[in-house]
């Protein structure tokens, strides 16, 4: 298995920033945007970027965290059952903007389940979607991000391993995997 790096932790965090000064120019004082991170990756991005944002705009934004495992497509194809993580949205979305965040954008399969299951808690009134890594020419479904950290090309071999800090890695870094 060979490992290279795709963005360390100095990289990550202008990449972070970076995103965060898109999403400020977007959604101005966020008085009608929310935030949610996927389960169970996404949330750990979600938080990074909600605390960065929470700094520079000086204001309290919503966050929650999303699960859609039981609105997978492949959910019960699977040998062993996924496990799902907590939902937790305390607040509404009705007509509100939506930042679904996530970590790696693959096939986009994922998406399309949080978009499902996004709707259990009201009809929003737009919804973007911000990934750390997308892996271009890997999609089954014709869904893209609207903020983007870095575009990888993959092979559907490869692997994109996100080590953050909040997720007990000494340091923050993005990693391509070939698995020989």
């Amino acid at each position: 298995m060979q490992k290279k790096i795709v963005l360390d932790s100095q990289l990550l965090d202008i990449t972070l920033n970076r995103l965060c000064q898109q999403l400020i120019e977007a959604h101005h004082d966020f008085s009608e945007t929310v935030i949610l991170g996927l389960q169970p990756r996404g949330i750990f991005l979600a938080e990074l970027i909600h605390a960065k944002l929470k700094t520079l705009v000086k204001k309290q934004i919503p966050l929650g965290y999303l699960d859609a495992t039981f609105h997978r497509d492949d959910f019960r194809r699977r040998d062993v059952p996924a496990k799902a993580s907590e939902t937790r949205i305390p607040f509404a979305i009705e007509n509100k903007n939506v930042v679904l965040i996530d970590d790696v954008l693959f096939t986009g399969r994922t998406v399309r389940a949080a978009l499902d299951a996004m709707i259990a808690f009201g009809r929003p009134a737009k919804v973007e979607l911000l990934v750390l890594v997308d892996r271009t020419s890997t999609r089954d479904l014709p869904i893209s991000a609207d903020y983007v950290g870095k575009h990888v090309d993959t092979l559907e071999s490869q692997k994109i391993l996100v080590e953050l800090v909040a997720q007990g890695h000494k340091q923050n870094k993005i990693w391509l995997i070939n698995k020989d």
